[in-house]
């Protein structure tokens, strides 16, 4: 009897959860509150929809924020999905409002995504020629907006497959003392999740994988695989061929779930307790024999084969990547269209903008100087009116040109190297407002559109100085071949670390910087000036001893200091982890980026630090990077003649008994100062009196 009604139960538990609600937030997504400035100002969000979500059903809901000064009966929010029209409606006087639409599979693109526009017509005074770009014009799209999606098994192992399934994947596995290819296997796999998802990625060996992870990569040869999961793969490779498989199963899961709700106007989270059945994915790169592994890692590089492997398994026989060679090889000159960019036309009055964003690894060598050029169209201007054409690099207007009646722009900017930042945002504003008298009829007259193709940035020359900086980082790497090098017995803690470094080397739009990974200890000394050389050692690798050009040695124990008062910042020890980070030329003039780690969590130290030398630094000249487990981070500019460095370990024994005892030794001879100018003046005071006797 207990045995059917556990049966039963089970029954009842996958039919209710093969329709389960998730609520998806817009932040979970990336998508921060979003403000909409402006008379007529839009946004837009494209988000990825998961295979296993059943659209019809599911629920968008919108949260936003008006000013404080709109007229809310003359002001309105329009929403749009897949660019259809979806709710039109004036502002209420609630200080936070909410629109909620039911979604159908007509709303979903061919690519699986969800396109949002919301757009705004506020109105503050009754002169709406008075409006225009007063700054109290805003409304502000909240981040707790969400998704509420209906999560559906009943298509699961028919809908999911290789090319939709990278998404939804949080963690790699990796055997737990991993090969060389095993590294490589790891690394290309996380750089192709970083690429598809904002969330951090786990790396795991094997046997540490938490329960609660249900959806992830497995790397390694068939041989290396646990026998659990060997018995997975329903197929066999051949001998040099290499194979992708996706198992997929569903397993009953409770779990926590979080809604946002309205309580007497406020918007609180209320958790409730849900059952599901939740489907378990594993990704399986592997092989039988070397040659087939390695044609597995090379298509994990490949985004061809990737989003059209439409099957559970694909056996690969050949691999290459070879298809990025129809992109300028020397990436000094950039079209807005490779950028990302995309053909905008913009109408209207007061302010329209188009936002692209670029990158310094954009291009094959860090620029020195850019020269931004925009070309594009727009409707000519009548007598008395007023129109320009702003240029905003990173917020900052760097050119403004007025336009005319010819209705064609062809306008240029350069930006030095203190303008341009490691990562940068470029803004096109077209500013058009009509002759005095004819503003209430002309708020559609004015019109234009930037051609992407030909609008461009181009590089004047590269960025070189004598020491290199993590400014120039990565793109320092993209000329010439790579070698990357680990310690071997560090070599466990290093692969989260090679994920975040072959996703840097292949941000960009020519990813395809494959270095060979090799040990320190099978490394020839010359080789050290043939290639770049990346180097993720552990503080005692004899390899250290190589990098005479290293601002610091990192296998002593050393003393950071700050220039301006002589005091310690940084003091290498072992009792917290710490991932140290240096970039230099080496010998034969090559860039050289070596990584360590110290403590008891190697692992996590050296993610934190190669993270850490990928963000959008404040300086141009910092070339060591410490950063601990704790997310503190330390910058320097160190060269041969920087005083704020002092190695301990090359002291002698007197030295640093000094450095130890100074202040005590000091102090004793401060007191018998005093008490030998205390024991003379007794003794003059005793030959006074006895003088005056």
């Amino acid at each position: 009897m207990n045995r059917l009604f556990t049966l039963l139960a089970l029954v009842f538990l996958l039919t209710k959860a093969s329709s389960a609600q998730s609520i998806v937030t817009f932040k979970s997504m990336g998508h921060n509150d979003n403000a909409i400035f402006g008379m007529s100002g839009a946004t837009s969000y494209f988000l990825r929809i998961s295979p296993l979500v059943e659209i019809n059903g599911s629920k968008l809901v919108i949260y936003f924020e008006p000013s404080q000064a709109l007229i809310k009966e003359r002001s309105f929010i329009n929403l749009l999905i897949n660019n259809e029209p979806v709710y039109s409606g004036r502002l209420t006087k609630d200080s936070i409002q909410r629109v909620a639409v039911n979604l159908s599979r007509a709303d979903i693109s061919p690519d699986k995504f969800l396109k949002i526009q919301v757009k705004t017509l506020l109105t503050i005074t009754d002169d709406k020629c008075k409006d225009l770009d007063n700054p109290a014009m805003w409304i502000k799209v909240k981040g707790y907006s969400y998704l509420s999606l209906l999560k559906s098994n009943k298509n699961f192992f028919n809908n999911v497959n290789i090319s939709n399934c990278f998404e939804s994947k949080t963690a790699i596995v990796h055997p737990s003392n991993p090969s060389l290819k095993d590294l490589k296997a790891v690394a290309w796999a996380y750089s192709r999740l970083k690429k598809t998802s904002s969330k951090n990625i786990s790396v795991f060996e094997q046997g540490r994988l938490p329960d609660s992870v249900k959806n992830y990569i497995m790397v390694g040869s068939l041989g290396s695989l646990p026998g659990d999961k060997r018995s997975l793969i329903k197929v066999t490779p051949q001998g040099n061929q290499g194979l992708f498989y996706l198992h997929k199963s569903v397993t009953s899961f409770v779990d926590t779930v979080v809604n946002m709700v309205s309580v007497k106007g406020k918007i609180v989270p209320v958790k409730t307790v849900s059952a599901s059945a939740v489907p378990n994915e594993i990704l399986f790169i592997t092989a039988n024999d070397d040659a087939g592994y390695e044609k597995s890692i090379t298509a994990l590089g490949n985004m061809n084969i990737l989003n059209s492997t439409f099957g559970d398994y694909l056996f690969i026989d050949k691999a290459e990547n070879s298809y990025f060679q129809n992109i300028d090889e020397s990436r000094s000159k950039l079209s807005i269209k490779q950028i990302g960019g995309a053909s905008t036309f913009v109408s209207g009055i007061g302010s329209l903008k188009t936002s692209y964003n670029f990158k310094n690894s954009d291009f094959s060598f860090t620029p020195k100087e850019v020269e931004i050029r925009f070309i594009g169209l727009y409707s000519a201007l009548n007598p008395g009116d007023r129109g320009f054409f702003n240029v905003y690099l990173n917020g900052l207007l760097i050119s403004s040109e007025k336009l005319g009646a010819s209705g064609k722009l062809n306008t240029a900017v350069t930006i030095n190297r203190y303008q341009h930042h490691k990562y940068n945002t470029l803004e096109a504003e077209f500013r058009f407002y009509p002759s005095s008298g004819n503003c209430h009829n002309s708020f559609t007259n004015f019109f234009a559109e930037l051609d992407v193709d030909k609008s461009y940035l181009s590089s004047k020359n590269p960025f070189v100085t004598s020491d290199l900086s993590f400014y120039q980082y990565p793109e320092a790497f993209n000329s010439g071949t790579t070698r990357i090098i680990v310690s071997k017995e560090y070599a466990k803690y290093a692969a989260g670390a090679l994920g975040e470094i072959i996703y840097e080397l292949n941000n960009n739009i020519n990813s395809n910087n494959f270095p060979e990974i090799v040990y320190s200890d099978g490394m020839d000394n010359g080789d050290l000036k043939k290639f770049n050389i990346i180097a993720l050692l552990s503080k005692e690798d004899p390899l250290m001893k190589e990098f005479p050009d290293a601002p610091i040695k990192f296998d002593q124990q050393f003393r950071l200091y700050n220039a301006d008062n002589s005091t310690v910042v940084y003091s290498l020890s072992d009792s917290v982890s710490n991932g140290l980070a240096q970039i230099f030329y080496g010998r034969s003039n090559n860039a050289t980026l070596v990584l360590t780690a110290t403590g008891a969590r190697p692992a996590e130290a050296f993610l934190a630090v190669s993270r850490s030398i990928t963000e959008q630094l404040s300086t141009l000249s910092s070339n060591v990077c410490i950063s601990d487990v704790n997310q503190n981070k330390y910058l320097f500019n160190i060269n041969k003649s920087s005083e704020n460095l002092e190695y301990i370990d090359t002291k002698s024994d007197l030295a640093k008994f000094w450095d130890s005892y100074n202040l005590y030794i000091l102090l004793g001879i401060l007191i018998l100062i005093l008490l030998s100018f205390l024991y003379v003046r007794s003794r003059v005071q005793t030959s006074q009196d006895l003088f005056n006797e």
